[in-house]
């Protein structure tokens, strides 16, 4: 199973979803990695004589919290997702919400080992290799490595052989699904609703508009956006 995480409308890049395999050894090595750091906390709170509070601020919180928080500081990937050069998106490519984290995470408790590794169930049956948390948080985990295919035609990016040089770097910080409101606005020329447009982009994102005209800086930062999607390749 794969998903595409750029349109074909721009830069179409289908990345393979994490195999439960490759999923269950980053699981293994976060566990190593608590397991070690509770180890370790343990001992150096039973050297200090702490109290039940100490424990809870030392050991207990950062293992609860340990998932949530590397996902959500760490674009998607905790250490064994990165051992394993594995991240978790949204379905579209998208870098999840905070609230989607978060859902996830909660939903572990029902997905892991609590409740007979009815996550990994889940994972066996489900195309996409995802868990419970993954199909109500509409987060998939993929690999990062080897890009299967990258489909750009040489007419519609050739600008990008001749040194471009991107003038917007906020581009890089729209979704798929913005960028497709500008295609689809751009399209139907009406002027007063590409003037709209591009105003609410330039608000949203900070941006000072350097175009002459609105459809000018609209083609610009769709322009700018393709860049950045190629250089992440």
């Amino acid at each position: 199973m794969e998903t595409g995480v750029v349109t074909s409308q721009y830069v179409h890049i289908e990345q393979p979803t994490a195999s439960v395999g490759d999923r269950m050894l980053a699981q293994l090595v976060d566990w190593i990695v608590l397991l070690a750091y509770g180890t370790f906390m343990t001992w150096l709170l039973i050297e200090n004589n702490a109290g039940f509070n100490a424990a809870m601020l030392l050991l207990f919180m950062p293992i609860m919290l340990y998932t949530l928080l590397m996902e959500v500081l760490n674009r998607g990937q905790s250490l064994g997702k990165m051992a394993l050069r594995l991240r978790v998106v949204k379905l579209d490519g998208t870098p999840p919400t905070l609230g989607s984290y978060l859902l996830r995470w909660l939903l572990w408790i029902i997905d892991g080992p609590t409740f007979s590794f009815l996550g990994l169930i889940v994972m066996i049956v489900n195309r996409s290799n995802q868990r419970l948390g993954d199909l109500a948080a509409g987060t998939v985990v993929i690999k990062l490595q080897d890009y299967k295919k990258i489909q750009v035609s040489l007419d519609d990016y050739e600008y990008l052989t001749r040194g471009y040089s991107p003038r917007y770097p906020q581009a890089a910080d729209l979704s798929l699904e913005q960028v497709e409101v500008i295609r689809r606005t751009l399209t139907m020329n009406q002027p007063q609703r590409t003037e709209q447009l591009a105003q609410k982009v330039c608000q949203k994102f900070g941006i000072d508009l350097q175009e002459t005209s609105p459809t000018l800086f609209l083609q610009r930062i769709v322009r700018d956006y393709q860049f950045y999607a190629l250089e992440d390749v």
